[in-house]
């Protein structure tokens, strides 16, 4: 799961793609980058680690533009460790291209063996995301009418990007010369939204991930990009928009309401906060059928995702909702943290128990999910040394199964502590006395109480059903194999124009 974000301003978009990048830290932490456009230049800067760490002052200084794209990076294809697989990238043809991508191709191998025999373009990186660039360069230069480019060419092109490509994906990229073009897949599973903000000179426009990132640096939401649909902003704010691929089933990631979005974003119509108070209501009714409440003595929630829930199911129930659990800030978020020993090191640097209240109490913590249960295992521990009487658990979403092939980190079904196993083994293995999962029906009830025109979800880490209707045992197989580690970190800093650049 990638954050990205693209801008057409008035002015320089630097300390504007900077700012959004932060509200969408969240996404990724492994990387980050940007690219701005000053006439027929490109300016790019990334490398690893948070946006705070890896924009300086000079770096900040290096990237001139009234237009620029940018993304944080969560790897899920590719090796986490190489500083040339952190976005965007860039491509010279045709017209110079900066690209990011947030999702997961599940035909990238096959096309970058085509990219390579037919189209004759060489492929640099283990990255989904640089194959998905090369397929949007090579439809471009066909559709293109010489060294002239209009929008009809642009969205011939994306038609026949999906015409080839298979998997999750929303894009931002930067033709030089011309604008910002966004797309998303034709099922919509990565969310994609556009902004706009009213200036003296004229309309700025932004792209991004989610719409906290828009509200926060004061563009007012304009809509949901649509599944299938690509937009196209010319320099001048000229905005352009078509449906590019057949109809599909619209399926968004219901993972995105469940964790990994921010709650103050709201995605295809539905805000993620009210989904995860709906959540916690869907699971007061499963627990109310379930267990003795009498049993309980105090809710509390495992931060932060899962607060809302927890506060909604404590007070459907009539229970004290109380915080046990603090949370340090300044640790990333450990399920995606590559690498398991580092997840299992991170839980007691990131929680600590605030011993009154778990004493001699019956407890019941509430997760927005259980997905590896190396989290999960750790904190009943920590409840149990603070002096817990018994240790309840409840997640708001499903039991995990199924690997997710869209952009999640969930690479082997080994990994997932629900693969092949009942509640009650499940509980045993975290230590837990009780486990109450969510239906899978009341999670997607969750949302779509609050729009009722969703009516389908990828829901595939938790039924195995994947919506793009390619995915086999063999293709499972071989995404199970063991991520190639290359490279080394650190920052790469490009002049991507025509003339050298003053760093």
């Amino acid at each position: 799961m990638c954050g990205i974000v693209g801008v057409v301003g008035r002015g320089p978009v630097n300390q504007l793609i900077y700012d959004s990048l932060l509200l969408l830290q969240h996404r990724g932490q492994d990387a980050a980058g940007i690219a701005t456009s000053e006439g027929n230049h490109f300016n790019m800067f990334k490398g690893h680690g948070l946006v705070r760490d890896v924009f300086r002052t000079r770096s900040m200084r290096s990237l001139p533009g009234f237009s620029g794209i940018g993304q944080v990076r969560y790897p899920t294809a590719g090796s986490s460790d190489s500083a040339e697989e952190a976005q965007p990238f860039y491509v010279n043809a045709p017209f110079g291209i900066t690209f990011a991508h947030n999702g997961n191709l599940t035909n990238w191998n096959e096309l970058r063996e085509s990219l390579f025999r037919i189209d004759q373009r060489h492929i640099n990186t283990n990255s989904d995301s640089e194959v998905l660039l090369n397929v949007l360069a090579h439809e471009l230069q066909r559709a293109a009418n010489g060294i002239s480019l209009d929008e009809a060419a642009i969205f011939r092109a994306v038609t026949g990007l999906h015409s080839r490509v298979k998997g999750a994906y929303a894009v931002v990229a930067q033709i030089s010369g011309y604008g910002l073009l966004a797309f998303r897949d034709p099922h919509g599973i990565r969310p994609l939204c556009l902004g706009r903000f009213e200036s003296s000179a004229g309309p700025e426009w932004m792209v991004a991930s989610e719409s906290v990132a828009l509200e926060g640096s004061g563009f007012a939401f304009v809509r949901d990009i649509e599944p299938g649909e690509a937009v196209f902003i010319s320099l001048d704010g000229q905005v352009h928009q078509q449906h590019c691929s057949p109809p599909a089933q619209h399926a968004p990631c219901i993972f995105e309401y469940v964790y990994f979005a921010r709650p103050d974003s709201v995605i295809e119509g539905v805000s993620v906060y009210n989904a995860r108070l709906k959540m916690g209501e869907y699971l007061a009714d499963k627990l109310a059928r379930t267990m003795p409440l009498g049993e309980i003595d105090v809710v509390m929630p495992i931060p932060d995702s899962s607060r809302p829930a927890a506060m909604q199911l404590a007070s459907r129930l009539n229970l004290e909702y109380r915080e046990g659990l603090i949370k340090n800030r300044y640790v990333g978020r450990t399920f995606i943290m590559p690498g398991q020993a580092v997840r299992k090191k991170s839980v007691r640097q990131k929680l600590n128990t605030i011993g009154l209240e778990f004493k001699g109490k019956n407890v019941l913590l509430v997760d927005d999910s259980i997905v590896r249960g190396t989290t999960s295992r750790e904190i009943v521990e920590m409840a149990r040394a603070a002096g817990a009487n018994k240790v309840f658990m409840a997640s708001a979403a499903p039991p995990v199964r199924y690997q997710n092939v869209y952009g999640i980190d969930m690479p082997t079904q080994d990994e997932l502590i629900a693969n092949g196993r009942d509640e009650q083994e499940i509980a045993k293995l975290i230590g837990a006395d009780a486990l109450i999962y969510q239906d899978i029906e009341d999670m997607q009830k969750s949302v779509m109480d609050l729009n009722p025109k969703l009516t389908n979800f990828d829901c595939s880490c938790f039924t195995g059903e994947y919506v793009t209707g390619d995915i086999t045992p063999d293709y499972l197989k071989w995404l199970a194999r063991p991520r190639q580690e290359e490279g080394e970190g650190g920052g790469l800093q490009f002049n991507l124009g025509f003339a050298a650049n003053d760093n």
